[in-house]
């Protein structure tokens, strides 16, 4: 069992865990396109979009393409559901060779967590999927000016 799998098991039997801040994808790739939307659950839908077509344009297709889909919707989603109802939700996507990495900024300093929902709850999934679906993932705090919680998958080498 590998340090995640084991990670996992631990966590699994604990109703949610905190997550720690990890630096790793809140600036984006130089360059690296922006999209700046209204804390809203419908930005999940425009930023997937968003996503996909940048990705697209990269070449990026297949199940991977899929996974970061559903990825950035939960984030997007997660994001304007636990923020401030006035802020903004900033979306970065880049691919760096074989992985693309999302970033997702929201004006709140609200730590995220990781819940473990049981199978007739109606939410509370968004992280769990991030956690088991992404290569890696963590968030970077900004202090009073929100978070960024960013994720990573590798392409399929074939």
């Amino acid at each position: 069992m590998g340090d995640r799998d084991e990670r996992r098991a631990r966590l699994a039997g604990r109703a949610h865990a905190p997550l720690r801040s990890v630096r790793g994808g809140g600036q984006g790739a130089p360059g690296t396109d922006e999209l700046r939307l209204p804390a809203r659950p419908s930005s999940a839908r425009l930023a997937r979009d968003w996503v996909m077509n940048k990705l697209a344009a990269d070449g990026v297709f297949g199940a991977e393409n899929q996974v970061v889909e559903l990825l950035t919707g939960e984030l997007v989603a997660n994001a304007a559901l636990h923020g401030p109802p006035d802020g903004l939700v900033r979306v970065r996507a880049w691919r760096i060779r074989r992985t693309v990495r999302v970033a997702v900024r929201d004006d709140s300093s609200q730590a995220p967590v990781v819940l473990h929902s049981g199978p007739s709850a109606t939410s509370g999934r968004g992280l769990a999927l991030v956690d088991t679906l992404a290569a890696d993932w963590g968030i970077e705090r900004h202090g009073s000016r929100g978070k960024t919680v960013w994720f990573s998958v590798d392409l399929d080498q074939g």
